[in-house]
């Protein structure tokens, strides 16, 4: 069982796995709360986004590893109220394209820029969860302009991996081992990303077994394998104090992923949290209680609210 959950946290690292295909040609059967849109953007790519709502400022949402815009639901329902809000599928993910050669964290950065400028939409506050906020800060310090503050859900990027940890994430994960990942580690990996796993959650699983017997199975493996390989190749620790926009920081207290309890055992999640809040000069770090990495979807609530009031206290 003990290598099982190491497989297991390995692969998943922040999130649990998906697959996916062309999304205007064989990627309609699957279902999303909202109505969806599609853009061509600059590098080739097509990017699925949901667009709701209206005020005076934008939220971005970029999910996490192996997710997809869906997994933002509960925040986009409470937040459209008050804000635009539009969620996106990042290349090799959901409905968008996954034809892209390779995937890198300047690519995904890149490509939510050039859908801002397709729309076209100016600073932006940024929200990322897990990988999606390893993301979010590659673009607010690569891109300043267009993000004006950042919400980061369960951030990856915090917790830093040796060279020999990185080796045992390269040993471990690839294209074969997620497509060859069975119905019952499907589900293990799931529920890891939760506190209490709500029943609300249960597409998501539906989604995934589903998408095993798509044609493009094996692009959208790719596409996550080397999604993990980006987050390693391009750190963004050592950078979080240039880091120059108002930053709201956002943990569930029980987090079972972050960090990599068989690479990290010392560490807590307190521990990998502060360390990356007290680098950011302008920086807000708030728990969640009985949330676990997917605190926006399990605990809407107080996720919404702390964002709400991050928001307009900056206003």
């Amino acid at each position: 069982m003990k290598s099982l959950k190491f497989t297991s946290i390995i692969t998943v690292i922040m999130l649990f796995t998906w697959s996916g295909c062309d999304a205007q040609e064989s990627f309609d059967w699957l279902e999303y709360p909202f109505d969806v849109h599609f853009a061509e953007i600059e590098n080739g790519e097509t990017i699925a986004y949901v667009d709701e709502g209206s005020g005076d400022q934008t939220i971005v949402m970029v999910h996490g590893l192996g997710s997809y815009l869906p997994g933002w639901k509960n925040s986009i329902e409470e937040l459209k109220e008050s804000y635009r809000v539009i969620a996106l599928d990042l290349p090799g993910y959901g409905k968008s394209a996954k034809t892209a050669e390779n995937y890198s964290i300047p690519f995904f950065a890149e490509s939510i820029v050039q859908l801002l400028e397709a729309l076209p939409i100016d600073n932006v506050v940024l929200a990322g969860h897990s990988m999606g906020a390893q993301i979010s800060i590659y673009t607010a310090l690569n891109y300043p302009d267009k993000v004006n503050s950042l919400i980061l859900s369960a951030p990856a990027g915090f917790e830093t991996f040796s060279e020999e940890a990185e080796q045992a994430f390269r040993m471990t994960v690839s294209k074969e081992t997620i497509m060859a990942t069975d119905e019952e580690m499907i589900r293990f990996n799931l529920r890891l990303n939760f506190h209490e796993f709500p029943e609300s959650a249960a597409f998501m699983i539906e989604d995934r077994l589903a998408m095993m017997d798509d044609p493009d199975f094996e692009e959208y493996a790719r596409a996550q394998a080397e999604s993990v390989f980006a987050m390693l190749e391009t750190p963004v620790f050592d950078q979080l104090s240039e880091i120059s926009q108002p930053v709201l920081v956002i943990f569930g207290k029980q987090d079972q992923l972050i960090p990599n309890r068989m690479l990290h055992p010392h560490l807590t999640t307190e521990d990998v949290a502060e360390s990356g809040v007290n680098l950011i000069e302008d920086a807000e770090l708030v728990w969640i209680d009985d949330a676990g990495h997917f605190a926006h979807f399990e605990k809407p609530g107080p996720f919404n609210k702390a964002v709400k009031e991050f928001l307009n206290n900056r206003r």
